[in-house]
């Protein structure tokens, strides 16, 4: 999903593609990753030229914000204070995050 986002639309040839600069991975991998996230709605699938394209089904701010609230809700009850406090002890985490790796 966060190669997808920013290019809106991806074959499993694009995605591979982005991945392979950052790690060895396989192509069969990539394709089943995303035969995995079209099948949970993350993403849809339509005919390309020569290949698939897929595209989110909803916007990374909408995912990421849903998936926060389920995680504050899950591990803290529902009160965002306490992960507050946790990440602003945790020593091993960065301001910048990991944006630029």
């Amino acid at each position: 999903m966060k190669v997808v986002w920013p290019l809106g639309k991806a074959t499993v040839r694009d995605v591979y593609e982005a991945l392979r600069t950052r790690r060895d991975i396989a192509y069969t991998t990539v394709q089943t990753m995303m035969n995995l996230l079209e099948g949970k709605g993350h993403l849809v699938k339509s005919p390309g030229p020569k290949a698939q394209v897929y595209a989110p089904t909803k916007p990374q701010a909408q995912v990421e914000q849903g998936m926060v609230r389920d995680f504050v809700t899950r591990l803290f009850d529902g009160s965002a204070r306490p992960l507050l406090v946790h990440l602003a002890k945790d020593s091993s985490l960065s301001r910048e995050g990991a944006a630029g790796t």
